[in-house]
């Protein structure tokens, strides 16, 4: 891949073009990426209220009777947006560990290997989500872990 930056300061925002021979995975890694990066904030909902959420105050998203819920350290809020279109947008920084939670891999503390093959994420608010074995090798991927990697 080949990599070119023309600065122009005649500009008013940047620009982002991607020139490739066909549509790939990589290419579709890197859209989700640069879209990822752009956001910094999500609407939760409280009943009537609507509150702005700082990504990295999320701790983990879920979904639960075909609601989602953001959850911070002191609250969880409910997100009008689908758990997959979560997933694309926060690419950078949460990773599916179930089919129905994605977690922030900043706030993971420690990851609990149990004997019978479970796993088990403890995240610095105390919380433990359980690890899916269909999920555990892209969470060590994401991670920089394990031989994979």
């Amino acid at each position: 891949m080949k990599i070119h930056l023309t600065i122009n300061h005649e500009l008013e925002e940047t620009e982002v073009h991607i020139h490739a021979k066909e549509y790939n995975e990589q290419i579709e890694r890197l859209m989700r990426q640069l879209q990822a990066s752009q956001t910094t904030m999500l609407d939760g909902y409280d009943q009537q209220e609507i509150h702005l959420l700082k990504i990295s105050d999320i701790y983990s998203i879920y979904a639960e009777d075909a609601k989602v819920f953001l959850q911070t350290d002191e609250q969880e809020f409910e997100s009008k947006r689908k758990l997959y279109e979560l997933e694309a947008q926060l690419a950078k920084d949460f990773v599916r560990v179930s089919k129905s939670t994605l977690v922030n891999i900043h706030k993971i503390s420690s990851i609990q290997m149990g004997k019978i093959g479970t796993t088990q994420l403890l995240l610095e608010n105390d919380v433990a989500i359980h690890v899916s074995r269909k999920y555990l090798k892209e969470l060590k991927r994401h991670l920089g872990i394990g031989r994979d990697s």
